[in-house]
């Protein structure tokens, strides 16, 4: 029945006579099916030489092409307790709203007046900055009027030395006129005393000559005092020098040293000013973060701290927001192997989660529902699901992105690289090869322009 004997049951019973025979060794059914046979095979080798455009797909998710237009979250710079919520979820607010009211919980910042009475404190020490300028300029008057008192004083005992010094010399001279007088004397006597032993003389003349002798002896002494009281003068008009010299230079260091010390009493309390300022800029600040507002435009997302009388540290989430004005991109993500093969610029055609859409990866012009973007920045470093991230931004030229689709939602993407026949594509495929490296044409001219 398998026909496997050399005893061919065919050959010896005419099956032909049944019906189920006549229906099976019809050889019409045999011409049809390897006519369909044969259309199919060339068929198959025509298609294997179609072109067909190799692509790198990806997935990916949508989000915004500037970092400032992304979903954000909106925390507090300083810990606090949420006191009054201005919004709910789902509003829209604008830059600078309101929207949540929080309270100091650190005790040094308790006071409610504490910016007034910091400001108070500066007004105070700006007074005692102005007390010791002023005191400054006082003492900058009292050393000037010291040094002047010291010039009138100065040239007082330098006249009062020369003074002295002439008196010496005309003392000097009155006491050589005096030692001149008397030797006269001394000769006067003697010749009249000689005369009068001679008999040519009176008594009484020896006597008046003795006499005037005497009186210019004793002349003579006085003027020698007079001469050593003189110099006397002259040593004493120097150390008025020297006394009025040492004297003021004592008062004008005085007045100085009190000068250096308003001074320095002048630049700490204008230090003290400057830090309180510090503070009451800072106390301003931090009372005006008290009032968490609205960085941009854009909808309430998520309380993520709610709640009345609830605390939290610095730094901590309150409250997700997302721009309402924003510029849509995709963010896929590719295996390392195909990164070389992409490139700035380049065309990627997109399908967006939800979105219907009909997809021949290798015919991208018979494919429907997909919109076109363009890549604009390819990231150098791994991401931690061991993929490259590339962004897309919707291609101008090319049908308009949906505006109904959402950041967050899914996309699936997929970079057209160059076109290949089909035969070709298999056989990669079944190699497991990467496609074929290439660059872009208008990098290759500045390459060979170079």
């Amino acid at each position: 029945m398998l026909n496997i004997s050399h005893n061919k049951l065919n050959q010896k019973v005419d099956l032909t006579g049944y019906k189920s025979g006549i229906k099976v060794f019809h050889k019409t059914h045999y011409k049809h099916f390897n006519r369909f046979l044969a259309a199919f095979f060339v068929i198959a080798i025509i298609v294997l030489f179609l072109p067909w455009t190799q692509n790198i797909s990806g997935k990916g998710y949508l989000t915004t092409l500037k970092p400032d237009q992304r979903p954000q979250t909106i925390q507090s710079p300083i810990p606090g307790r949420i006191e009054k919520w201005y919004v709910q979820e789902g509003d829209f607010v604008k830059k600078g709203d309101t929207i949540l009211h929080i309270s100091e919980i650190k005790s040094e910042y308790f006071d409610p007046n504490l910016v007034e009475r910091t400001g108070q404190q500066i007004q105070a020490k700006n007074m005692a900055v102005t007390s010791y300028q002023e005191k400054v300029k006082a003492l900058d008057t009292q050393i000037g009027a010291l040094f002047n008192e010291r010039k009138l004083k100065l040239e007082q005992a330098k006249n009062k030395l020369m003074q002295s010094k002439l008196k010496v010399q005309s003392d000097s001279i009155d006491l050589a006129a005096a030692k001149t007088n008397i030797t006269i004397a001394q000769r006067q006597y003697n010749r009249t005393s000689q005369l009068e032993k001679e008999g040519l003389k009176a008594i009484t003349d020896v006597e008046a000559k003795r006499l005037k002798l005497q009186e210019t002896q004793a002349k003579l002494i006085s003027q020698e005092n007079k001469l050593l009281a003189s110099k006397n003068n002259v040593i004493n008009a120097q150390v008025e020098i020297s006394r009025v010299q040492a004297e003021y230079t004592d008062k004008i260091s005085k007045a100085k040293s009190n000068k250096f010390t308003a001074r320095s009493n002048q630049f700490d309390s204008e230090a003290q000013v400057t830090k309180l300022e510090n503070e009451y800029t800072n106390y301003e600040m931090r009372n005006n973060l008290l009032y968490i507002r609205a960085p941009q435009n854009g909808f309430i997302n998520k309380a993520l701290q709610s709640g009345i009388g609830e605390t939290f540290k610095e730094g901590d989430r309150l409250v997700g927001i997302m721009p309402s004005d924003y510029d849509m991109a995709v963010e896929t993500y590719v295996e390392p192997i195909d990164l070389p093969l992409l490139h700035i610029g380049e065309k990627v055609r997109i399908q967006f989660d939800g979105w219907p859409a009909i997809v021949f990866s290798g015919w991208p012009n018979v494919s429907f529902g997909t919109f076109g973007g363009k890549v604009v920045a390819i990231e150098t470093f791994i991401s931690d699901n061991g993929k490259y991230r590339v962004l897309l931004a919707p291609d101008q030229e090319d049908t308009p992105w949906p505006k109904d689709v959402r950041v967050g939602s899914g996309a699936n993407t997929m970079a057209l690289l160059e076109d290949v026949p089909i035969w070709f594509e298999l056989w990669r495929q079944l190699n497991g090869f990467p496609p074929n490296y290439y660059q872009p044409q208008n990098k290759v001219a500045d390459v060979k322009k170079k």
